[in-house]
């Protein structure tokens, strides 16, 4: 299961693309569903680079920001991205879609990080679980190093095409 797991994780972006184009077949947007499925995606990404700006990834255990409130904000912003493409969709069965390869691959992330970071830091991962914070500030700079700045592009094309068909 833990392979299976594995690959799930590491390949949620190819098998992102590979939805996303099934998805889009799927697509029945009208101008309604644009606004709406854009504006809860645009959340969600903004919730996504907030959480970039506070994390260094692999390096720490970040407990500042909106990781005070989840331990997985950037994997809780993309569920919110998902949630706002499946809208702008305005198809049940890409909603579907979305929602399975959500489900799927965000939480075979979510299992295989969790591990990696309990083996990586130990009693400071453990701390953090318990509550135990450590505030710091945003960086936009840091949320760029993150390369947040590839989703938010990815975000506007995936949005831009989705309107296309539309007209």
């Amino acid at each position: 299961m833990n392979n299976v797991r594995g690959r799930l994780a590491r390949f949620r972006v190819p098998l992102g693309f590979a939805f996303a184009v099934i998805v889009f077949w799927c697509a029945h947007p009208t101008r309604t569903s644009l606004t709406w499925g854009a504006m809860i995606a645009a959340a969600g990404e903004a919730i996504r680079f907030w959480a970039a700006g506070h994390v260094e990834k692999g390096r720490e255990v970040t407990s500042s920001g909106p990781y005070r409130w989840t331990r997985h904000p950037l994997y809780a912003g993309s569920a919110v991205i998902g949630v706002g493409l499946a809208v702008v969709c305005n198809d049940w069965i890409a909603a579907a879609l979305v929602g399975l390869y959500l489900a799927a691959t965000l939480g075979a992330a979510i299992s295989i990080e969790e591990a990696w970071l309990r083996a990586t830091f130990g009693g400071e991962y453990e701390a953090y679980c318990a509550g135990h914070t450590i505030e710091r500030e945003f960086s936009a700079a840091r949320a760029l190093r993150n390369r947040e700045h590839r989703a938010i592009g990815g975000l506007v094309l995936g949005l831009l095409l989705v309107a296309l068909k539309m007209t």
